[in-house]
């Protein structure tokens, strides 16, 4: 990622977009897009969620990540616009929010989503599966607490976000009201299955700018792959047939900036 360290920053009142990664990623999953974002005149955070990285992904299947996911975005804004050197330059109306799979559902519970972790039952009964999540279901120790939203961010990107039946009802979701441009991709995959996607759609209260990624598969969204990485992990840089990753990023960078601008005039 091409850039200046502490390099001087142009102008005042700026936007700010945070960033959430997805399952055992990293805060350099979205790059491309951050650093199109940085060049449209906006400052992007990117943060690292604890003990579900590529390199510490000790509590990934624990429901301890999907409860902090939404608190770590709420201290990243707090430092962003109190303890960060350069907080002055930025306009605390104008905050957006990037999340991509995981990410995603980290998005949806910040801006007002509130899931319901019972609803994971059906899906591990059905599954039979003995993750630690699961165990915690079958005991009645799913968590029920309030989730942690923001009301500081005033609009959001969700891509490809792993949604499970019940998770978010209408009900569930009636407090998400801000703009949105929610993205799916069209094949799905590590455990996103793309009707559910669909399902969202009508279940929010405030139409989304809803759109589909012709031939892509779910980690179609991440940055192209450089080669080491590549070779590293094929799984999250192989795309379908015929899909050109550095085409389409293109595309969905050009829309994300646009949308951001727009929303946070």
């Amino acid at each position: 990622m091409p850039g200046v360290v502490n390099c001087p920053i142009d102008g005042k009142g700026l936007p700010l977009i945070v960033v959430s990664h997805g399952r055992r990623g990293s805060f350099l999953a979205h790059s491309d897009t951050a650093t199109a974002l940085a060049d449209a005149g906006f400052v992007v955070a990117a943060i690292n969620h604890p003990g579900d990285t590529a390199k510490d992904a000790g509590r990934t299947d624990a429901f301890s990540v999907l409860i902090e996911r939404p608190q770590d975005m709420r201290r990243l804004t707090d430092f962003m616009l109190g303890v960060w050197k350069e907080a002055p330059v930025l306009d605390p109306q104008r905050i957006g929010l990037f999340g991509f799979s995981r990410g995603a559902y980290t998005g949806l519970v910040v801006i007002g989503g509130n899931p319901d972790f019972g609803a994971l039952a059906g899906l591990c009964e059905k599954t039979g599966a003995s993750t630690p999540k699961c165990v915690a279901v079958r005991e009645g120790r799913a968590p029920t607490e309030a989730p942690v939203h923001d009301p500081r961010i005033k609009a959001a990107i969700i891509a490809d976000p792993p949604l499970i039946e019940g998770l978010f009802t209408r009900e569930r979701l009636a407090e998400v009201t801000i703009p949105m441009l929610l993205w799916r991709s069209a094949l799905g995959g590590d455990g996103v299955v793309p009707e559910a996607i669909d399902e969202l759609v009508p279940a929010l209260s405030v139409r989304p700018d809803y759109r589909i990624a012709p031939n892509s598969s779910h980690f179609s969204f991440v940055r192209p792959c450089p080669p080491q990485l590549a070779e590293a992990a094929p799984v999250l840089c192989t795309d379908p047939p015929g899909f050109d990753r550095r085409a389409f990023h293109a595309e969905f960078n050009a829309a994300a900036v646009t949308f951001f601008r727009t929303q946070l005039k």
